[in-house]
This record gives structure tokens, sequence and C-alpha cells, in this order.
């Protein structure tokens, strides 16, 4: 069994709280936005990180972690993409990777929009944890945090760490 943390858009900005939230998990996943390489180093010192990057990330990111990352964890195919689209209206790019590895588990990252939904059409869980940074128009700063044993996937918690900080979220 494996305690996994998702986390996404951090756009260089690390929250204290995720490594409250992650303390017992076996492993991070970050579905690209990273940011910084500052951030990365801290959460591969806390725990294994697996990464891709995203629209965002420079040279340096993008020279350490890969466009699109594919791996089993447990007995599930796991494929992580920073920008895929949504649950049936993926983008042609996301849908053939999806069509190619067909994955068990879809983790995305972009769009800022906490989701959770199983495609019917396709057979695989679709995660986008939101974001976890300060910039971006989401109000609040999100994660997943879930298990895996065998192909059994389970105790999905969509996590809260509070209003995200900054010039938007003092307008509201």
């Amino acid at each position: 069994m494996r305690k996994i943390g998702i986390i996404s858009d951090t756009h260089g900005y690390l929250d204290e709280k995720v490594f409250v939230h992650f303390a017992d998990c076996d492993e991070i996943w970050h579905a690209g936005d990273i940011g910084t390489s500052h951030v990365v180093e801290q959460l591969e010192a806390f725990k294994p990180l697996k990464a891709v990057y995203g629209n965002i990330d420079g040279t340096e990111l993008r020279k350490s972690y890969p466009e699109t990352a594919v791996f089993m964890c447990e007995e599930v195919k796991v494929m992580i993409h920073h920008i895929a689209g949504k649950p049936y209206t993926y983008l042609a790019a996301a849908k053939k990777l999806i069509i190619e590895h067909q994955p068990g588990i879809l983790v995305c990252g972009h769009s800022h929009i906490l989701r959770v939904e199983f495609d019917k059409k396709l057979q695989f869980l679709y995660l986008n944890p939101g974001a976890a940074g300060v910039h971006g128009f989401h109000k609040v700063k999100t994660l997943l945090r879930f298990k895996i044993d065998g192909q059994r996937i389970f105790d999905m918690e969509a996590i809260e760490l509070g209003p995200r900080a900054g010039k938007y979220s003092e307008m509201l």
C-alpha cells in the first residue's frame, strides 16, 4: 500500500502546510508549473518526488523533469501531464498520450480547479489537485491525498490549505 500526495501549480511558492498534510505520504506527485527549483528541492528533501514540468517552468526545470511521466504505482499505471484538459474534452495532444499509455490514473494541473472524476469512456481516474501556489485566479490553495493498494484506489481527500494570498484575493 502507498499513500500519495498530489500537488500542482505551486508557481514558486510552497505553503508550509504541505509538509503537515503530506507527512504520512510515501511519495509526492507534482503535476507541473513548479515555478522554481527551490520548490522541488524542498519536496525532494522531504519525500520521494515524481514531477513533470508545466508551461511556466523554465529551462532548468525542463532539463530535470519530463513533460509527461508514466509509471506504475502498486498495480496501477499512472500518467502525469500538466495540460490535459478535462474529462471528455481533453486536448488533442493529451488524448493521444492517454490512448497510447492507457493509464488507470491521469494526474494533471494547469486549470487551478480541483477535480476528481472517473472517466467512464476511457476508463481511468482523472485527478487535478487544483493549485497550491499564490499566483492565479483560484481563491483557495488545494491538494489531493489518497491511498493505492494493488489496484484499489481509496481514501481520496481534497485538502484546503487556506485562501490564496495576493492582490486578487484581497479584493474579494
